[in-house]
């Protein structure tokens, strides 16, 4: 394959990894703090509504999007013959599958499902709110944590590509 094709896009699937994690970083530095500081009802309603209006967001394109480049290039790198980066480009794989794509169905998922069947900020959703926010934010972490160091194998393996060029 053409190395500057490998290079541009090790740095685009690094850089789409990148703005996941800011987002997931927003989470879990100051917007799930600040809600958590809201009246229960009015966290957990504006919880609500974030969780409909995410599914239009240029977020959710990158945060899906992301699964298949990825996985795929997972998979190109076991089949090809081995370049520079190719461990770091599998690395970033696994993690952005499992450790952002994973936790986010199995951990984050369930709770935004669980919350939405309330109605928005009743008592359901008020005596679910303090249990919701410090779970979700536990598992945003590991969502956090596992985007950037996607972002950093990529454009990692993409600095390493360009050098062996």
């Amino acid at each position: 394959m053409n190395t500057s094709v490998m290079v541009w896009g090790m740095m685009g699937t690094g850089l789409a990894s990148a703005l996941v994690s800011g987002v997931f970083l927003s989470f879990s530095d100051f917007t799930m703090r600040s809600l958590r500081m809201a009246d229960p009802a009015a966290g957990s309603q504006a919880m609500q509504i974030l969780n409909r209006e995410i599914f239009r967001s240029l977020f959710m394109v990158l945060l899906i999007g992301l699964v298949p480049v990825a996985a795929g290039i997972g998979i190109a790198v076991s089949i090809w013959t081995p370049v520079a980066g190719t461990a770091l480009m599998l690395l970033g794989s696994v993690f952005y599958v499992f450790g952002v794509f994973g936790v986010t169905v199995l951990g984050n998922v369930p709770k935004n499902e669980r919350l939405a069947a309330m109605p928005d900020g009743g008592v359901a959703a008020q005596a679910y709110w303090p249990d919701y926010v410090r779970t979700w934010v536990r598992w945003n972490h590991v969502r956090t944590l596992f985007s950037g160091l996607t972002a950093g194998c990529f454009v990692s393996a993409a600095l390493l590509i360009a050098q062996a060029g």
